[in-house]
């Protein structure tokens, strides 16, 4: 998978391309009971939608890719079915989801980006790079990235793991949390684990990362150990924590995301599997 190629890209080839349409926040795919797979056609017109706001976004098997955006009302062809990119992995290519959270960060720069955010003026392709150009005042903006950490938390052979507000009833998670202006990702992860559950930590450790489409989060993972405090949630985010062991754990994320597995490396580490 490349994704390292300029926006000049666009639609210049005539050979079959990997399409990425979506409809609000979903991609049009074709779905059946075992998989589903992206349109791969040389002319997306075949299609009967009105595609606007086309975006190279990398190439697969040496094919390219592309994205691109039609109305929130638009209809599915024949065999084909609009689906949120949470409910298509594992249903689809690792390689092919990927390129679909890419597809679907830079569709959302793009619908965001119309505009100059410091002088208003419209903006336009940057033909070497994959950015927005103002041709009044020269200003560059690149697609959005924001980072935000990610940690386990362990005591001896317990994990700590907290439920915020906005989970689904009864799911527990890792804590995780946004990096501030002017702040190292170590010190993030302090002060995220202080301020939701009132303890501290010590042995920070990177884990892994993941890029995060929903809508353009970089998760930067971590291990940590408990240096003491105890558990005292902050009830603006946080709704309830405790701490677990690897064989009376809550209701936990999917294998989707990178919180799963640093719970699922926490699980191998105990029970040695």
């Amino acid at each position: 998978m490349d994704t390292h190629a300029s926006s000049k890209s666009v639609m210049t080839d005539s050979q079959p391309a990997w399409w990425f349409i979506f409809s609000g926040n979903k991609l049009l795919v074709r779905a059946s009971e075992e998989s589903s797979s992206v349109p791969f056609t040389e002319d997306p017109s075949i299609f009967e939608l009105e595609i606007v706001k086309r975006q190279f976004v990398g190439k697969l098997d040496g094919s390219p890719c592309y994205t691109g955006e039609c109305g929130p009302d638009a209809k599915a062809p024949e065999g084909m079915s609009f689906h949120g990119l949470r409910s298509l992995f594992g249903h689809v290519d690792d390689r092919v989801f990927r390129l679909a959270g890419r597809a679907f960060q830079i569709t959302d720069w793009v619908r965001t980006h119309q505009f100059c955010s410091r002088c208003g003026h419209s903006t336009v392709d940057k033909e070497d790079e994959v950015a927005k150009l103002c041709p009044a005042c020269g200003f560059v903006s690149f697609p959005a990235m924001f980072p935000a950490i990610i940690v386990a938390v362990t005591s001896d052979d317990r994990i700590l793991l907290a439920r915020a507000n906005r989970f689904p009833k009864e799911m527990y998670s890792v804590l995780a949390g946004f990096v501030e202006p002017g702040e190292s990702l170590e010190e993030c992860v302090r002060r995220e684990v202080r301020e939701e559950v009132g303890v501290e930590v010590k042995n920070i450790r990177y884990f892994g990362s993941q890029p995060w489409p929903f809508p353009n989060s970089l998760m930067i993972a971590f291990t940590s150990e408990h240096a003491g405090g105890d558990i005292h949630v902050d009830e603006k985010e946080i709704a309830d924590a405790g701490w677990f062991t690897a064989k009376n754990l809550p209701r936990i994320p999917d294998k989707i995301s990178i919180a799963r597995r640093l719970i699922d490396w926490f699980v191998a580490k105990e029970l040695g599997s």
